[in-house]
């Protein structure tokens, strides 16, 4: 058994304790929160800290340490955790600065340790089929594609905690909600070349955007299109990822994208095309994506290999959203690196 200890029991933190307790392999050992009254409740067999490296010097054997604390200090707690010698998995958005995920991917490969970004969207059984169809090379020459966050977050969720909403500690619609998107578009389009894009604060008092466009262009020359909100009245309408090519149209949606609204592509009967709907509609939300990162970090420390979902792909999406960002505050096309 591979031992794991979460830092940060906020909201985000039931997810990855499911994840642990139903992964293959994996124990919860350890839990660590600078706020006490967030580590009540748990059984005797599962240590409770309010100091992170306390908890490391005591715990030898832990192996794997979850990061769940708010956005802007995940390269402060990833740098404890790698110079521990510690597995990481830390939540989206990896960093709110560039400079910090790079720091992160830096440390973490200076101490000889592996680090995975939380992107569980990649797992979706829709996800995974409309991947496939593009490694395959069903879609030809790609034209565009689309990634669409209509979602519902109302003030009340941004005054649950100080830190949500703010420049330091959170980031805005493109941190939060759309990153899962922007990291399935750059995952199935490749590289973004450049970006021109508007933000705007509507409807939420908060620091950052609660609405942003974006037109990117990507290596490939194929284009797309960004539209993020987390002003949609009265609850999420819709989360929505297409891509469209010479040979195939596919567009994965519904309220979160779990379900194929069309799924046309050349050589694919009706037939064929009904099979895959249904099999989607018969389960469509699949294994949870947090238990598929904490499998894969199991079997990556004892195959010796890079996670599905590396530091450098949890780099991509935070360097495409800080580009957007400056488009919009420039009003300038930006050309990324």
């Amino acid at each position: 058994m591979i031992k794991f200890a979460i830092v940060g029991m906020g909201h985000i933190a039931k997810k990855h304790i499911e994840a642990i307790e139903n992964a293959e392999g994996a124990v919860l050992a350890a839990v660590c929160d600078t706020n006490p009254e967030r580590l009540t409740g748990f059984p005797e067999e599962i240590k409770t800290y309010t100091d992170l490296e306390t908890m490391l010097k005591e715990n030898e054997d832990i192996a794997v340490v979850n990061i769940c604390v708010p956005s802007g200090l995940h390269a402060k707690l990833t740098k404890i955790v790698a110079e521990h010698k510690r597995h990481i998995i830390v939540e989206k958005p990896m960093a709110l600065k560039l400079e910090d995920a790079e720091e992160m991917i830096r440390v973490a490969k200076e101490n000889g340790v592996k680090l995975a970004v939380v992107h569980p969207n990649r797992f979706r059984p829709a996800i995974q089929k409309l991947k496939q169809k593009m490694d395959e090379g069903a879609f030809g020459k790609l034209s565009h594609a689309n990634a669409t966050v209509r979602w519902n977050r109302n003030q009340a969720y941004y005054d649950q905690a100080t830190w949500r909403g703010t420049k330091e500690f959170d980031g805005g619609v493109l941190m939060n909600q759309a990153i899962h998107d922007l990291d399935l578009m750059l995952w199935l389009m490749g590289p973004v070349e450049s970006v021109q894009a508007m933000v705007a604060t509507r409807l939420r008092n908060i620091e950052t955007e609660d609405v942003a466009a974006a037109v990117v262009q990507f290596k490939n020359g194929a284009l797309g299109v960004i539209e993020a909100a987390t002003t949609i009245y009265p609850k999420n309408l819709e989360e929505s990822i297409a891509i469209f090519g010479e040979k195939a149209s596919v567009k994965i949606s519904g309220r979160t994208a779990n379900f194929i609204e069309t799924w046309d592509i050349e050589g694919v009967s009706e037939e064929e095309k009904e099979q895959v709907i249904a099999e989607i509609n018969n389960d469509p939300f699949g294994k949870p994506g947090h238990q598929c990162i904490v499998e894969d970090m199991i079997q990556a420390i004892q195959e010796d290999r890079e996670p599905i979902v590396t530091g450098e792909d949890g780099l991509a999406p935070v360097r495409l959203i800080l580009a957007i960002l400056e488009s919009a505050e420039t009003g300038k096309k930006v050309t990324l690196s």
